[in-house]
């Protein structure tokens, strides 16, 4: 298959109401520890000069629940936000922003969007072009942690003790890895042989955070990319034996959920390496699957593939015409649709992927709720 691609549950409620989880956590974790991209980045985007394309630092960005941007690539809350609620913890701050000190108590996010899990070098060496947030790939992210560590904790002991109490949550990453190679190439082969480089690197990076005193790691997987309605738009076709009966392009989605396994497989080596270390993945295919699968049990019935803020077209995504462009306007309510801006989801569709991953069935193992009080 020659065709380009870039980065990037289970019901609980039969009627749409705004989403409550059932359990609130209270004792679990004392901070939160988060690396990735556009899907995880609460503000790092903010302290980069180089705007995006989509630019997430414009309005209508953060329009659901912030009323402003604030470098989140969505309408609202990310995931990484819903999860802070659950465990009664503050939303994230982005690490760009504690350079000249502030409080890192409840942790930080180093996440970046537009990252990539392989350094820059990787692609420059290949001759191919990639955007300034390349910089910031996950070993770069990481060695962040390690230098903000001293201000986390100031002795063996407390480090421990610190780290012991914290959830770290490595990615979702690797969509820019494929993406920017696959927009200036058609070889499809060469996709696939960059999968085991970067989840080599995903790996390496939890066994270092391991070796630091992480105890708890969240690995997300990657979405369904095949049902993103950018990527239906570049890679439309004529051939309905190309889509699968949701709507999604299938040579797509098999490729992510390759790459989703053999990230399994090796989290599954490290699982036996560190056996008193709670390694969890989080199915971000599936869970996301079901909003396109059953839209109606979701309230999106009729918007599973439509953007809210696009320019136009069968999606309503036109790469001329992208969100946070004076002339695109937004739709009027984004809880009724499940991609924002093509690229991304809607603060609503994340809500419902948390509640899948944390009370559903969407993570290998499940969460141990031991820690939780309920109300």
């Amino acid at each position: 298959m020659a065709s380009p691609v870039w980065s990037l549950q289970q019901q609980w409620l039969f009627i749409v109401l705004p989403l409550v989880f059932t359990t609130a956590a209270t004792s679990c974790y004392s901070s939160i520890f988060s690396f990735g991209d556009s899907l995880t980045d609460t503000g790092n985007l903010y302290f980069i000069s180089q705007p995006q394309s989509p630019d997430c630092l414009l309005p209508p960005y953060g329009k659901t629940h912030f009323h402003h941007p604030n470098g989140r690539c969505s309408d609202g809350r990310l995931i990484v936000d819903f999860i802070a609620e659950f465990f009664r913890l503050p939303y994230l701050k982005p690490y760009l922003g504690f350079i000249n000190g502030g409080n890192i108590e409840h942790g930080v996010n180093f996440a970046v969007a537009g990252a990539t899990a392989l350094d820059r070098s990787f692609f420059e060496e290949k001759e191919f072009v990639v955007e300034v947030t390349a910089n910031y790939s996950l070993i770069v992210q990481l060695d962040g942690f390690k230098e903000l560590l001293p201000s986390i904790c100031n002795s063996t002991s407390s480090c421990k003790g610190v780290l012991h109490s914290s959830l770290f949550i490595v990615g979702e990453i690797g969509g820019n890895d494929y993406g920017f190679p696959l927009f200036q190439t058609s070889v499809f082969g060469d996709l696939i042989t960059y999968v085991p480089r970067v989840v080599s690197v995903i790996t390496s990076s939890i066994r270092e955070l391991i070796n630091l005193g992480a105890v708890t790691i969240l690995v997300p997987g990657s979405l369904p990319l095949g049902c993103n309605p950018a990527y239906l738009t570049m890679f439309a076709t004529k051939d309905e034996e190309e889509y699968d009966q949701a709507g999604c392009l299938k040579w797509l989605n098999k490729f992510f959920e390759y790459r989703n396994e053999l990230l399994q497989t090796e989290l599954h080596k490290l699982r036996v390496l560190y056996p008193f270390t709670n390694i969890i993945y989080a199915d971000y295919f599936n869970a996301a699957l079901q909003l396109y699968k059953s839209p109606e049990q979701y309230g999106f019935d009729g918007n599973a593939f439509k953007v809210c803020c696009g320019g136009g077209g069968p999606y309503n995504y036109n790469d001329s015409a992208l969100c946070g462009n004076s002339e695109v306007i937004a739709c009027d309510d984004p809880s009724k649709y499940v991609s924002w801006d093509g690229y991304h989801l809607t603060e609503a569709a994340h809500r419902w992927m948390t509640e899948a991953l944390l009370e559903g069935p969407y993570t290998i193992p499940k969460f141990s709720f031991s820690c939780l009080s309920s109300e």
